[in-house]
């Protein structure tokens, strides 16, 4: 098999390579350096190249296999890591020159428990500056490019993990969502990206452990290499008290279900979003796909009242905690909407967060009523397709005029808002050959069901076997 076969397989294919002894932990680190040397150079997907640890990392799980027995779940996986994700002596930036040194003394949970799970890190992966937009590139490293056109965006704010994935360069990435970052990529580069539930995969170190609104999370080729990435790092943890309790070995389950006279809402637009005409066309036949599955597929959406100004002030809230400081004393070392972003923040009353939470608290009254008539809510991941890499963001859709730079991507804020676990799957693409994800939504802690459906969906298309052209 050659190297540009071997990249492109499925990380539950190089799984069981390992595990039958097929292939060398560090044959297939080096199959994955081989392709980085190739496509690295243009897409700038991974920004930080550790070899000498992915070797050593790489070798101990080859002794690890080679004593027989169990080992764990991600054993001699290449993998790496979002720039926003501490990684012990591994410089990590969050995309900011204030923190263009910064070499951590301890792992991001995340980041433990997949090399816990004897993942090979092979590096870091670009990211907007502490993760605002989802356009990859920042003053530290510069712009991320989309392999199946170079000249348009990967999307973000995990944009590197998502070229990283979709050029063959890992086997599995890690990344956030706090607005669209593991959905938006997903959808531009054709790949699968999971936000779970809140607490599925607990975020530490932070802040502030009851913060729901950003979650840490997987992108992968296939769905069920997401489903592996879960069962090797989803559980609780006890300094993260909106822990899940449930082990990650639940995700180890089998994803096949019958899903025959299953209701799914599907939804062309949220109830009025602008969505892109090239994004609607290219959906179009998902829904059949759902049809074929055996999903009783109903045109509704539920009620998102509520769900821009909860999420718009938690998020300014957010931005405030975290930068309100250092923004009046270094502005000029953070871009333009982080600083926005924060001075909105900081000029918050106590009136206006409350006013936030009481919407949110309504909105998921609505929703999880909703998704009781409606096991699933399907609807598009991204309002448009990849866009040049020359453009910050999209600034209108249909001709309607974007308020902000997340405007565009309120179709997974909305969701981010109410907390439910959501999924990006390859869906289809444009006439001019750019990737198009559809999202699907599932109920409260739901996030197997979630992948389950998604995986039905998976198997119908097989799009995730499409390569993109510069690889």
């Amino acid at each position: 098999m050659d190297v540009a076969e071997l990249v492109f397989l499925r990380a539950v294919d190089h799984a069981a390579m390992l595990r039958r002894r097929e292939i060398s932990a560090v044959e297939l680190l080096d199959a994955h350096l081989d392709q980085i040397a190739r496509t690295n150079g243009e897409l700038n997907a991974i920004v930080t190249l550790v070899p000498d640890i992915a070797r050593e990392r790489a070798e101990l799980a080859d002794r690890r296999i080679g004593e027989g027995g169990i080992v764990p779940l991600l054993t001699g996986l290449p993998v790496a890591h979002k720039d926003l994700h501490e990684t012990e002596g591994i410089r990590t930036t969050f995309g900011s020159p204030v923190y263009d040194n910064y070499v951590p003394t301890r792992n991001a949970l995340i980041v433990q428990r997949m090399i816990d799970a004897g993942a090979v890190t092979v590096g870091k992966t670009n990211t907007p500056q502490h993760g605002a937009g989802s356009q990859t590139f920042n003053e530290v490293f510069g712009t991320t490019r989309n392999p199946w056109n170079p000249d348009y965006t990967p999307g973000g704010s995990s944009g590197g993990a998502g070229v990283a994935v979709a050029a063959g360069m890992v086997s599995l990435a890690d990344g956030s969502d706090h607005g669209a970052s593991l959905r938006n990529p997903a959808s531009f580069t054709n790949t699968v990206g999971f936000r779970p539930s809140p607490g599925r995969i607990p975020t530490w170190p932070s802040k502030d452990v009851w913060w729901s609104h950003s979650v840490h999370g997987p992108m992968a080729r296939t769905v069920e290499d997401i489903g592996l990435f879960m069962a090797a790092v989803a559980g609780p943890d006890p300094r993260v008290p909106i822990s899940i309790e449930e082990p990650g070995n639940a995700f180890a389950a089998g994803l096949q279900a019958d899903w025959s006279g299953v209701p799914i809402a599907w939804s062309d637009d949220l109830g009025g979003l602008p969505i892109d005409p090239q994004v609607t066309a290219a959906l179009q036949p998902a829904r059949e796909v759902l049809d074929t599955i055996g999903f009783r597929v109903a045109d509704a959406s539920p009620n998102f009242a509520g769900a821009e100004e909860s999420f718009q002030i938690y998020r300014a809230y957010n931005f405030a905690r975290e930068f309100g400081d250092v923004i009046e004393s270094d502005p000029g070392s953070y871009k333009d909407t982080i600083i926005r972003n924060t001075k909105y923040g900081l000029g918050l009353t106590a009136s206006d967060i409350g006013r936030a939470a009481e919407a949110r608290t309504r909105l998921f009254k609505r929703i999880s009523t909703f998704l009781d008539a409606y096991r699933f809510l399907a609807i598009p991941t991204s309002a448009v397709p990849p866009f040049p890499v020359s453009e910050e963001y999209p600034t209108q859709i249909n001709g309607v005029p974007m308020e902000n730079y997340t405007s565009w991507f309120a179709s997974c804020y909305y969701i981010s808002a109410v907390g439910m676990p959501a999924i990006s799957i390859p869906a289809g693409f444009t006439e001019s050959g750019l990737p198009v994800g559809l999202q699907i939504v599932g109920r409260h802690h739901a996030d197997l069901d979630v992948l389950r459906a998604a995986f039905a969906f998976q198997q119908e298309t097989m799009l995730w076997t499409r390569h993109p052209p510069f690889s």
